[in-house]
């Protein structure tokens, strides 16, 4: 298992030697603030996220960030965490593959990502598609956040 802080580059044909390694990103703290921004960009202003008093009498019993909020964290986690990809011009996020939302992240919390490089795939001359399964992990929850596969697209030269 590789945790952040080790993230190094690799060539492209490096990467099939990663396949099965696990990157661990650091903590990110879901407060508040970002969950109240959250809910202003994406109008999505539900008490459950944005209302501390009335969401303390809801079954969460306190505010929880938004599923997505917590998927929109994969992009700084992987930044955090995966290798970097030699020569690449640039990385694009390809989608998803069963997203699961298994947990709520309350308020507060710190959250991280596993990543276990499943698959590298070279798709043309210039891109490979590269795929992560991958859990959110709540720092002392017995339940991840989320579980997803993730495919990403490295493009070289």
């Amino acid at each position: 298992m590789t945790t952040w802080g080790q993230a190094r580059t690799l060539t492209p044909s490096e990467l099939h030697q990663n396949v099965g390694e696990t990157f661990v990103s650091h903590w990110f703290v879901v407060d508040q603030d970002r969950i109240d921004a959250f809910a202003r960009v994406t109008e999505d202003e539900q008490f459950i996220h944005v209302d501390p008093e009335r969401a303390a009498d809801s079954h969460f019993g306190g505010t929880v960030a938004h599923g997505f909020l917590t998927l929109s964290l994969l992009s700084p986690m992987a930044y955090s965490a995966l290798p970097r990809v030699e020569g690449s011009a640039m990385g694009i996020n390809y989608g998803f593959d069963k997203v699961r939302f298994l947990h709520p992240v309350r308020s507060g919390s710190r959250v991280r990502a596993h990543f276990l490089l499943t698959a590298v795939l070279r798709r043309s001359e210039r891109e490979w598609q590269l795929v992560y399964d991958l859990t959110i992990e709540i720092e002392g929850a017995h339940k991840p956040a989320l579980a997803a596969t993730w495919l990403t697209m490295q493009v070289v030269g």
